[in-house]
């Protein structure tokens, strides 16, 4: 039987869409191979998010031709969707797949696999490869290929004439892939918790410094169907988070239509909605649902019986007061706010094309905090952007510093190519970029050991992950926080101990074994290597 191995570099929107194309490989009879050493097929899911993703990328097709020179390896993702040229350059690939046809991957290679001279697969599809690779003219096409059955605007060959490569125009994009990602507990990759499920994808924003858009298309979202069904299927495979992400999360459900919910129709009326004029006539009679962001978590609420639902990044403007409220009243949902910032300084942000100025998003914290007093606060920040001056970065360093935030996420700014930012002047030096990404990185851990103290003596909520001893979580060295039970003669046992996850996005250590993916109250003792320490106090309460 032949073997697949699926390797994901980047956001959780790439590993979503990994899970995808495994399900697609399993759906065709591929089983999965456990190294890319071992698979007949290796796929390299790109991210081109910063110019060292896509060195990570190139990197990986090396390696992988290395370790087996007789493997077809197929790169996908943002970085074939953005550069197929540069990609099909590298000697080692065999097919490349971007965004807009990742939807049809696994039938493209399987293909490829029984024939080398393959054409577009078989399924019905809205998408046909088109010659998107370095303006190749249709004309150009029928020439170097010939008539083909498939339509006038073929696959095209790409410069080292053996690779194939489907890559076509993203905007015209209208597939979702969606399956849940699990997180693998450290030491144990057969022990899966937190899925998260990929509800959205693609964005409508155009910041400057951003190529997303234009290798993942419009912003789209999955039906509330479909996200329904994969909740109740986590649900009922026995899991107790889910975490809900997108590239622009809170914007699900705008490209939807309206729609009455089918619990609010008679079977009569189920039959008669013929026309929008009569639609329209129905809105005052019967319950119709927008389908807004927030009425997405109304809807997992009321229709699942998930114990504890996680929000991932949502943009600042997103946050309504209706959100914050929604997700401050109900314990099934985890007490987590990740919101992007990137700069605290009005005019960086204007540079940036950001749709908000510091004090909105300094209200939209301070609503957070005020109805959360305990809730992970997290942001994204970036250094270096064009232009960006040592007052205009201390502007953004004093926000960060009076905010509440209780994580960080910082980054350099990357040029992408094509990007109205790249080719704007004043680019900062690379050294002075770095030395602010590591004072705000400082500050952000300042702010979140702070933030850990708070609880020590506190009972917090906490779901566990994986039970190991300092022996088994890494070689030589005693793993986080072991040091305060590590036995002083190396011939004892090792301590046990339970990594757990808390509510509110802290990692914590749990003395003892407890069976992973199950909530339970822990009395914390002490923050150890920026690890919650603690030990059981009792299950929680019921989560309703």
């Amino acid at each position: 039987m032949s073997t697949y191995y699926v390797e994901n570099f980047g956001c959780r929107a790439t590993q979503a869409d990994g899970a995808a194309l495994e399900r697609q490989f399993e759906q065709r009879g591929l089983s999965r191979a456990s190294t890319p050493a071992q698979a007949s097929v290796v796929v390299l899911n790109s991210c081109t998010v910063t110019a060292a993703a896509d060195q990570d990328a190139r990197a990986a097709i090396r390696r992988v031709r290395r370790q087996n020179p007789e493997a077809q390896i197929v790169v996908t993702g943002c970085y074939a969707q953005r550069a197929p040229e540069e990609v099909a350059a590298i000697p080692g690939v065999s097919l490349i797949v971007g965004n807009s046809h990742k939807h049809q991957l696994a039938e493209i290679a399987s293909t490829q696999m029984r024939n080398s001279d393959i054409g577009p697969p078989t399924s019905d599809s809205s998408f046909i490869p088109l010659a998107m690779l370095g303006g190749i003219s249709n004309s150009d096409l029928q020439s170097a290929t010939g008539p083909s059955i498939w339509g006038p605007t073929p696959e095209v060959r790409s410069p080292r004439s053996e690779v194939r490569s489907f890559v076509s125009d993203i905007f015209a994009h209208t597939e979702l892939l969606a399956a849940p990602v699990f997180d693998a507990a450290a030491g144990n990759e057969n022990t899966r918790t937190r899925p998260n499920l990929k509800v959205q994808d693609g964005c409508d924003n155009r910041c400057s410094f951003c190529v997303i858009p234009f290798v993942r298309g419009q912003s789209r979202s999955l039906p509330i169907d479909r996200i329904l069904t994969e909740v109740n299927a986590l649900v009922d495979s026995g899991y107790r988070e889910v975490v809900i992400s997108g590239i622009n999360l809170g914007r699900w459900g705008r490209d939807l239509d309206v729609r009455p919910q089918p619990s609010d129709l008679g079977p009569s009326l189920k039959s008669d909605l013929r026309g929008l004029c009569e639609i329209q006539s129905l809105r005052s009679e019967v319950g119709f649902e927008r389908p807004t962001f927030e009425n997405l978590i109304r809807a997992i609420l009321a229709e699942t019986t998930l114990e504890k639902l996680r929000i991932s990044s949502v943009e600042p403007m997103d946050w309504t007061d209706e959100l914050i409220s929604l997700v401050a009243s109900s314990p099934r949902i985890a007490k987590h706010a990740h919101v992007p910032l990137q700069s605290g300084n009005d005019a960086v942000l204007r540079r940036m094309h950001r749709k908000y100025r510091p004090w909105h998003y300094r209200e939209k914290i301070e609503k957070i905090r005020a109805a959360m007093p305990t809730a992970a606060i997290g942001a994204d920040v970036m250094v270096g952007f064009p232009g960006e001056t040592a007052a205009e970065f201390e502007a953004t360093r004093r926000m960060i510093e009076d905010l509440p935030f209780t994580y960080l996420h910082v980054f350099t700014y990357s040029p992408r190519p094509g990007t109205p930012a790249a080719s704007m002047p004043n680019q900062v030096p690379v050294h002075v970029a770095r030395d602010r990404n590591r004072i705000l990185r400082e500050l952000g851990a300042a702010k979140k050991h702070a933030f850990m103290r708070t609880f020590i003596g506190k009972k917090v909520e906490a779901i566990t992950l994986n039970s190991c001893g300092a022996a088994s979580c890494g070689a030589d060295t005693p793993a986080r926080g072991a040091s305060i039970t590590e036995p002083a003669n190396r011939s004892e046992k090792a301590p046990i101990f339970t990594e757990a996850l808390t509510e509110n996005y802290l990692q914590l250590r749990l003395r003892g074994h407890h069976t992973p993916n199950h909530w339970l109250r822990a009395q914390i003792e002490d923050v150890v290597d920026g690890t919650l320490v603690g030990q059981l106090h009792d299950t929680p309460r019921t989560l309703a």
